[in-house]
């Protein structure tokens, strides 16, 4: 991506883009790390507002910037770099409001298959797909950047399991939490910490 200077940009939407630019040509993680610091906290209170609960919040906001980073490459300049994020989170909720006024169900329990039968979330526990395999390779002072950005429940998480190399099971004992807890914000958490060390291999 080319820096083109936007004169329909304020000041601080013109800086929002130099750090999507530097993100995207040169894998800057510190970028991704800012661009994160200055939108997390509104992003969060936005998502709040629209669920009122707190850990949806957070989940959603995670979600959000990980749709962000995963589709930096399509974001314009025609339009500030906050608007274009903000989109995507609001939309994001709204899917989340529209699933969860259907059928909701246990992470750590069966559910109906609409056949008579059960079925079950199937998490994969300790063997590393190629996302988990990726994060435990990049674990220096970058990621540390990004990792320092989320919310205190997720940063204990993710340090328990690509720091510390926890498995679930112990996570979830060590913290006493649900194990399907901890492995759907996990997974949230990794969608971020992947997305940018993926994008930040394409600098190298």
């Amino acid at each position: 991506m080319e820096v083109n200077s936007n004169n329909n940009l304020t000041e601080k939407g013109k800086y929002d883009y130099e750090l999507v630019v530097k993100a995207l040509n040169n894998g800057d993680q510190k970028a991704y790390a800012e661009l994160m610091s200055r939108y997390r906290d509104m992003v969060y209170f936005m998502m709040l507002k629209m669920v009122n609960n707190r850990d949806d919040a957070e989940d959603l906001t995670l979600e959000a910037f990980g749709k962000a980073f995963r589709n930096l490459s399509s974001y314009s300049p025609d339009f500030a770099f906050s608007t274009w994020l903000f989109r995507i989170a609001t939309n994001n909720c709204i899917d989340f409001i529209r699933k969860k006024k259907g059928v909701t169900f246990s992470m750590d329990k069966g559910f109906d298959d609409g056949d008579g039968g059960e079925m079950k979330l199937d998490f994969k526990s300790d063997h590393l797909d190629p996302e988990e395999n990726l994060i435990k390779k990049q674990k220096g002072v970058l990621l540390r950047e990004i990792v320092e950005k989320l919310k205190p429940r997720y940063k204990e998480l993710v340090e328990l399991r690509y720091y510390k190399e926890l498995s679930y099971e112990e996570i979830a004992a060590h913290l006493n939490l649900p194990l399907g807890t901890v492995k759907a914000q996990l997974f949230r958490a990794r969608e971020v910490l992947y997305n940018v060390l993926k994008n930040s291999q394409k600098g190298i």
